[in-house]
């Protein structure tokens, strides 16, 4: 009898427990990754051929080093996230949609700390020897590399994230079928997208941050009593 008491409480805690942690870390992710994202939008030109004189302005280079800071922990988060979101499913999880689920997010956090990586050794080297990038071919590969790899490949990443989180949320019947259909909406515009536009990449940290929320507040209502 004891045993089974034993057995049967870390289960109940880790069933309690579960849920809430992929919310919080879901929710960490989407906000840190959205203020990363704007401090870059709004502090570096649009156009990668751009002359590099907005580098030399310290309150932008600022926004950009802290912009950068911020990316390592919004990728830590996102680990987190996937793993107590396959955690959560348990015994219902899909080996194929799970495995691609795994393998596009772990793609997008390489991708999303390359592209941080491009940046801050573009930052570094700017600070080094600031008249020779102000306007070299460097600096405009240098842009390049990063937008295409934040705004095009990471973000047909998330795309396939999207796509076999919203498909396994369906099959196992844990996820409300608004924010399935949402999901396949922006996975879609993300995936089918030619040209990149910089806010555009809003849109997959807001869908999980809505599954977080949608997560956190069912797991809240489920230890209410009845």
């Amino acid at each position: 009898m004891d045993r089974d008491i034993t057995l049967t409480t870390p289960l109940t805690r880790k069933r309690l427990k579960t849920p809430r942690a992929a919310a919080i870390a879901g929710i960490v992710f989407s906000l840190l990754l959205m203020v990363s994202l704007m401090l870059i939008r709004l502090s570096v030109p649009a156009e990668p051929a751009v002359p590099g004189e907005w580098m030399a302005d310290p309150i932008l280079s600022r926004r950009i080093v802290l912009a950068l800071n911020i990316i390592p922990f919004a990728g830590i988060a996102f680990l987190w996230f996937i793993g107590v979101v396959r955690d959560l499913i348990g015994d219902f999880e899909d080996r194929f949609f799970s495995t691609v689920f795994l393998g596009s997010g772990l793609i997008f956090v390489a991708m999303l700390f390359a592209s941080a990586a491009v940046g801050g050794g573009l930052i570094s080297s700017f600070l080094a020897s600031p008249g020779q990038l102000q306007s070299s071919d460097l600096l405009t590969f240098s842009r390049a590399v990063t937008y295409s790899i934040l705004y095009v490949y990471a973000m047909k990443m998330a795309g396939v994230f999207m796509i076999s989180t919203a498909t396994v949320g369906l099959r196992t019947e844990v996820m409300p079928r608004w924010l399935v259909w949402l999901g396949y909406a922006l996975a879609a515009v993300l995936l089918l997208s030619i040209s990149y536009w910089e806010w555009m990449a809003l849109l997959f940290p807001m869908w999980v941050l809505l599954l977080s929320v949608h997560i956190l507040v069912k797991n809240y209502r489920l230890k209410l009593p009845p």
